[in-house]
């Protein structure tokens, strides 16, 4: 029952924030006798007209985007988790994981796959290594910009690499993933890229399978993770944590 209250209470003040946050944007703070402190009386009909449909208005605004910064919260605190056991283990024992895993998996699809799918589960380890590193290597010599479009993409393409390419050399895998793969690459063409008939330029040019299911989520693995670390720096903005972590 406590956390449920403590976990009220804090949306009650998030969401108390953004409304603030938002009659700041129209009514100035630099005096007392705004409406943003709470102690402005309206003392006109204009007046309150003009401060409650602006209100109103954040209002609406706020309850549409804050489960995005509950997203955010979420994000966050598996970054968190994450950046955590990486700095405990250092870049090389990381880097050394990661690469042994990926060996593995390329030298088990070294005479089970034809070369087009060796080399896609080979291509795919040294890419899910470098990744690695990368996201590493962004995340501590960067700042919040370099975090946000270098280190997420790089995190996500190192997550999504290794089930993708594995799909490739497990027939049981294979075909729970790579079907849902196609599904997903169709509606994205018939609904994302329908744009100056750019969908149908990528069938008729593009063939989605075997290396082309690593393309594809490489590719994915940019705008997810600019997703990602926007929802993060959304929660950061709404609810700022006190400690050096607060740019990740």
């Amino acid at each position: 029952m406590s956390t449920d209250s403590q976990l009220v209470t804090a949306i009650k003040a998030d969401l108390v924030w953004l409304l603030t946050a938002w009659r700041k944007l129209l009514f100035s703070m630099e005096s007392h006798s705004h409406p943003a402190r709470n102690r402005w009386q309206p003392e006109t009909t204009r007046d309150r007209l003009a401060f409650w449909v602006w209100s109103g208005l954040g209002a609406v605004l706020i309850a549409a985007a804050y489960p995005f910064a509950v997203a955010g919260f979420w994000a966050r605190y598996v970054t968190r988790r994450l950046n955590r056991i990486a700095t405990g283990l250092g870049l090389v024992a990381i880097v050394a994981v990661v690469g042994v895993a990926w060996g593995a998996l390329t030298v088990l699809a070294w005479g089970q796959l034809p070369a087009s799918g060796f080399a896609a589960v080979l291509t795919a380890s040294v890419v899910a290594t470098l990744s690695t590193a990368l996201a590493w290597g962004t995340t501590r010599v960067g700042g919040r910009r370099l975090t946000l479009v270098a280190a997420y993409p790089f995190a996500v393409a190192a997550i999504f690499l290794p089930p993708v390419t594995a799909a490739l050399v497990s027939p049981t895998l294979g075909e729970v993933i790579l079907p849902r793969s196609t599904s997903l690459a169709a509606w994205l063409l018939d609904n994302v890229l329908a744009v100056g008939n750019l969908n149908t330029i990528i069938r008729q040019q593009f063939n989605l399978s075997g290396a082309a299911f690593v393309g594809m989520w490489a590719g994915l693995a940019v705008p997810i993770g600019w997703v990602l670390g926007l929802l993060v720096a959304f929660a950061n903005a709404v609810r700022p944590r006190a400690d050096g972590d607060r740019r990740r």
